[in-house]
């Protein structure tokens, strides 16, 4: 009977765990778009970092292909969590979950994140219209 029983709790956990995991890889393929508009302010503070100083260094000016314009997906580089835009330490991005805080330019400053938020393979086709490249994750 306890035989029984165990067989059949293990496998309603392992049935339990897959439809979670389906769910996040579901949530995660729709990868969230941070897209900021930064201000001159905002550009200027982003160009002053030493990016010597930078886990995941990368200049400001290699993330954006039009400086008042910042596009990311806003996806935790550090276990897939959301973000939370205008908090953390640097004025740019805070992930709960774990503590990570991201720039201005979304580069990571502190907390466990590896990199910095990915930007995705984006065009400009006017003014008022950007194209976002799904990039097949």
């Amino acid at each position: 009977m306890a035989f029984a029983h165990f067989v059949l709790t293990g496998g309603r956990f392992v049935y339990a765990s897959l439809i979670c995991f389906l769910i996040l890889k579901f949530v995660l393929s729709m990868s969230p778009i941070f897209i900021r508009h930064l201000s001159e302010e905002d550009i200027r503070v982003a160009n002053s970092v030493d990016i010597r100083s930078l886990r995941h260094p990368q200049y400001d000016l290699e993330r954006v292909k039009k400086t008042e314009w910042l596009v990311v997906i806003g996806v935790c580089t550090h276990l897939g969590c959301i973000p939370i835009p205008n908090a953390g330490d640097c004025g740019g991005w805070f992930c709960p979950c774990h503590g990570s805080h991201y720039d201005i330019s979304s580069r990571i400053r502190n907390g466990p994140a590896p990199y910095n938020l990915e930007v995705p393979i984006y065009t400009f086709l006017d003014e008022n219209q950007l194209l976002i490249r799904a990039t097949g994750k």
